[in-house]
């Protein structure tokens, strides 16, 4: 089993690759202090995102939606999509196929 650095992903936030295949990779994202955010961004993955603690406020294509703990949700391929942090947490986002930019 390979274990993966952490690395700075945006102010206030941490990454970490947990495991990855060419098909699928899981990813952690340590979300240290509210108003921490996620920048809007989009990519040809698709993404599914389970928030493992605390609070947060997303945007899917203009959609604007909160989630906390025990919540999930899928963002489509090529969907802009972004987060600000309302209570620190953790996400864990599966993408297929792997985030080569990650590694």
């Amino acid at each position: 089993m390979q274990t993966f650095p952490v690395v700075d992903a945006d102010p206030g936030i941490k990454r970490q690759v947990l495991a990855d295949h060419a098909d699928l990779m899981v990813v952690c994202f340590a979300f240290q202090a509210e108003g921490a955010e996620g920048k809007l961004h989009s990519h040809p993955h698709v993404q599914s995102t389970y928030v493992k603690t605390g609070r947060f406020r997303f945007s899917v294509d203009g959609t604007f939606f909160e989630v906390a703990a025990g919540d999930s949700f899928v963002i489509p391929s090529n969907a802009e999509h972004g987060c600000i942090c309302l209570e620190p947490g953790e996400l864990i986002d599966c993408f297929t196929p792997r985030r080569d930019d990650f590694l």
